[in-house]
């Protein structure tokens, strides 16, 4: 049997679900990753699950990788959340040259974080200069570098354009210890993240630290992974982190449904039959989303391998599936958390944190209602496949 790329990555994610687990509570309370959790990630290679194998990362399919960050979310989201966002930004190494990719992603502890895309670039004699400062930075409290999608202002002060006409736009990278981190991340859920803001002053950007994001032209790695681009992979990656939360929440109102009882006088919740039914359902509900979403991906990478090409049909796809999934998840999550009572309402039970961190992610703009008036669009022009 083929094994995928990066084959043993869930597996590994599973064995550390203790470790994540004990932590979970000072991540919580501390508003980032652990030093014992992320030293854990990076030790088992979890960071490098998308990293390029010319520089030793395990350039996994995108079916382990979701794999990987479903096993970690089942038992903490902001860590799964923060693996995710990191994992995506390393792809940006498949643009690199090789001297540059090793510094960034080969020297301790080769973590890379950015957050939105805003401001711009001023173009200067061998590279650029900026000032600005951005938001939404997921993983910046563990990374070694920072990156950043700006605009392109030549050397004459005018927005610089691509053969298209549209706007130049570069990622940028930088040594976290360039930039100024700002602590902002007091959020409903995924506390943990450390989703922080940094700004940098006049920073110089050397050309080789520079470089084009999502565009196959640019890319220096031939593997059908960097053909997917990041923002795909990023869609990929959350709804797999929705589906792990949602997984732990429901199978925690089953563990609390086989032994709690309703009232004194009542029978156990296990042999209530609108229990069992609701049971039921959220189950299916659930399982069909996972089986939607992994089909959907699989699809995709098949015909990704087979022709070397990320079409727009495949784009269409990931983002529907990605979005639906999220939500779906949400109301997994949601009648899990009603299921469980007033139970479900105190710290102490696994409940409450998994309610606020899938709130929190089905807030993210990968779960937004607008994907879906784009992917009707699709389907509704002329010649676009609706047969996924």
């Amino acid at each position: 049997m083929t094994q995928l790329p990066g084959f043993g990555l869930a597996e590994r994610a599973r064995a550390l679900a203790p470790l994540i687990g004990r932590e979970a509570d000072a991540i919580e309370r501390e508003r980032r990753l652990t030093q014992p959790v992320v030293a854990a990630l990076i030790e088992n290679g979890l960071y490098r699950a998308l990293l390029p194998q010319s520089l030793g990362g395990a350039e996994a399919a995108p079916e382990v990788f979701m794999q990987m960050l479903e096993e970690v979310a089942k038992a903490d989201a902001s860590v799964a959340w923060c693996l995710g966002q990191c994992g995506v930004c390393a792809m940006i190494a498949a643009s690199l040259d090789h001297d540059t990719a090793r510094e960034i992603f080969n020297t301790p502890p080769g973590i890379l974080a950015w957050g939105a895309v805003a401001h711009e670039a001023r173009a200067v004699e061998g590279g650029y200069r900026v000032t600005a400062r951005w938001d939404f930075a997921s993983g910046s409290r563990q990374a070694s570098w920072l990156g950043a999608h700006v605009r392109i202002v030549g050397t004459d002060g005018e927005p610089r354009k691509n053969a298209d006409g549209s706007p130049e736009a570069r990622t940028i990278l930088f040594p976290v210890a360039s930039a100024t981190l700002h602590d902002v991340w007091h959020a409903i859920g995924l506390a943990g993240t450390g989703t922080d803001s940094y700004e940098v002053s006049d920073l110089f950007i050397p050309e080789r630290f520079a470089t084009f994001r999502d565009v196959p032209s640019a890319l220096r790695e031939t593997g059908p992974l960097y053909g997917l681009g990041t923002g795909s992979a990023f869609s990929l990656g959350f709804a797999a982190v929705s589906l792990g939360v949602a997984r732990a929440t429901l199978d925690a109102a089953i563990t609390l449904a086989r032994g709690k009882h309703q009232s004194l006088a009542a029978k156990a919740m296990r042999d209530n039959a609108a229990v069992q039914g609701l049971i039921g359902r959220t189950e299916g509900d659930l399982r069909a989303a996972r089986a939607y979403l992994y089909t959907t991906a699989g699809a995709m990478w098949r015909e990704l391998t087979a022709s070397g090409e990320f079409k727009e049909p495949h784009r269409s796809a990931v983002r529907l599936a990605s979005t639906w999934t999220i939500q779906q998840s949400a109301k997994v999550v949601d009648t899990a958390y009603h299921m469980a009572g007033a139970t479900a309402v105190f710290r102490n039970n696994p409940f409450e944190r998994r309610f606020r961190d899938m709130h929190a992610i089905a807030q993210q703009i990968q779960a937004r209602d607008t994907h879906y008036e784009d992917v009707g669009n699709a389907i509704l022009s002329a010649g676009v496949e609706t047969s996924y």
